[in-house]
């Protein structure tokens, strides 16, 4: 199975800082590796340059694109979390 594309990475990342915790990419890519199903193998393959893996890159793309809309915001460096006045979307989430 192909490791996901971006926009397919959304929605489960905005569900997942739904919680209200403060957490960094780190933290955040293996439960979404999790919610996709990926093996370790699909996990750790790298972009062609062979400075990150793929999947990880794909999560920091979803970061930036959901920090930039406002959705989520930096409390510190290297971490993030939803934004405050997303607190309605926490219904639309499913938290």
């Amino acid at each position: 199975m192909a490791i996901p594309n971006y926009q397919s990475v959304m929605l489960p990342l905005s569900k997942l800082v739904a919680d209200d915790r403060e957490r960094s990419l780190r933290e955040a890519i293996d439960p979404l590796a999790d919610e996709f199903s990926r093996s370790e193998a699909e996990r750790t393959e790298m972009l062609p340059s062979g400075q990150q893996a793929i999947f990880t890159n794909r999560v920091g793309w979803v970061r930036t694109y959901l920090k930039r809309v406002g959705l989520i915001e930096s409390p510190r460096s290297g971490f993030f979390m939803l934004n405050p006045p997303w607190e309605p979307s926490r219904r639309w989430l499913g938290s």
